[in-house]
């Protein structure tokens, strides 16, 4: 069963994300972009009384048919940096608020921000290939029956992680939440990255 993130809230907001709680996990279910459980099988091996090794490199782990990774390795002492969370950029600025052409579907607002985080990354030496995982915050889109749009998000992710280009597979979360600071807005995304040794 997929795991699903819960919000404190009162009042008639606690009955508005409960709602948005049973819709997401209706819409969303289980996709192969975002798989709940590992298998023991592709778990990291650990047995009674072993000592654990600390990696000396960053390591994936989890099913090797998945898009993306149950976890992710560190060794100690690596640098890293925090994108807090990068919202859709304005695609057409002199479109009315609310309309779909001012900030586009999940999609392509997926797709705007991870350019965005990727610019981010570059002022500091990094690139999307070091993003070890990512946290996805959606909303329901009222153009998909008030649904939340994974497999826009999951499109989005799909075309620059796990590619030829990028083969990087992050560990990631989705999150599906009542709204974001701005009604406009279908997803925002957090992401964590590492840097290489040697940097």
């Amino acid at each position: 069963m997929q795991r699903v993130s819960r919000l404190r809230l009162t009042g008639q907001a606690a009955g508005q994300a409960a709602a948005l709680v049973a819709l997401s996990v209706a819409a969303c279910g289980t996709t192969s972009a975002q798989q709940p459980a590992v298998a023991a099988s592709t778990a990291p091996a650990s047995s009674p009384g072993a000592t654990a090794t600390p990696p000396t490199d960053v390591k994936f782990y989890g099913n090797p048919s998945s898009p993306i990774s149950s976890g992710v390795l560190i060794p100690p002492g690596r640098a890293s940096i925090w994108v807090s969370g990068t919202v859709p950029p304005v695609l057409k600025a002199d479109a009315p608020a609310g309309s779909r052409e001012r900030f586009g579907d999940t999609r392509t607002q997926a797709a705007g921000v991870l350019k965005a985080i990727e610019t981010q990354l570059a002022t500091h030496g990094l690139s999307l290939r070091d993003v070890v995982y990512l946290r996805a915050y959606l909303v329901p889109d009222a153009a998909k029956e008030n649904k939340i749009d994974v497999a826009g998000w999951n499109a989005a992710y799909g075309e620059v992680f796990n590619t030829a280009a990028n083969p990087v597979k992050t560990a990631r979360s989705t999150v599906g939440v009542a709204a974001l600071v701005n009604a406009d807005w279908l997803i925002e995304i957090e992401a964590f990255a590492v840097y290489p040794a040697g940097k």
